[in-house]
């Protein structure tokens, strides 16, 4: 896409971050204390090995899209892989390579670093994102379980 840039996050990022995560959260039908959003963006702004990073893809200057990716330890080899924690791109740059650019960049960083694969989930819903991830990445098998509270 013409005049894509996929750049880290910035400290002057802030409100356009939350802009973002927060469209990224209802869409998900969900939301988060302020709290969460002050602690998170701090993290993201951290150097500290094993924290997560943020990728910003903006078109002309303006931020439409995040992806949040952190590395970990994998007991099944002894480098690290990447997990692509949140993915978004605004509504109306949908269906024009954004998503599929914050995906490459997120990967290509992962792979720069020593880390050789990078894998996400998504809701089964998710028929539009999952068009794309059935383009650029396999589908495992796995099912996700989570126990709360």
């Amino acid at each position: 896409m013409k005049d894509l840039v996929i750049r880290p996050l910035a400290a002057s990022d802030s409100k356009e971050w939350r802009r973002l995560w927060t469209a990224y959260l209802e869409y998900y039908e969900t939301s988060v204390p302020v709290e969460v959003y002050d602690v998170s963006f701090q993290r993201l702004l951290s150097d500290e090995a094993g924290e997560y990073q943020c990728l910003i893809a903006e078109i002309e200057g303006k931020p439409v899209g995040l992806a949040h990716f952190l590395y970990h330890r994998f007991m099944w080899t002894i480098e690290d892989t990447c997990y692509l924690m949140d993915l978004f791109a605004d509504p109306e740059v949908r269906g024009k390579g954004v998503g599929r650019a914050l995906i490459e960049a997120v990967h290509s960083a992962a792979k720069q670093d020593g880390v050789p694969s990078t894998y996400w989930a998504t809701q089964e819903f998710n028929y539009k994102g999952r068009m794309l991830y059935d383009q650029v990445a396999s589908r495992t098998p796995f099912i996700i379980y989570e126990k709360g509270d």
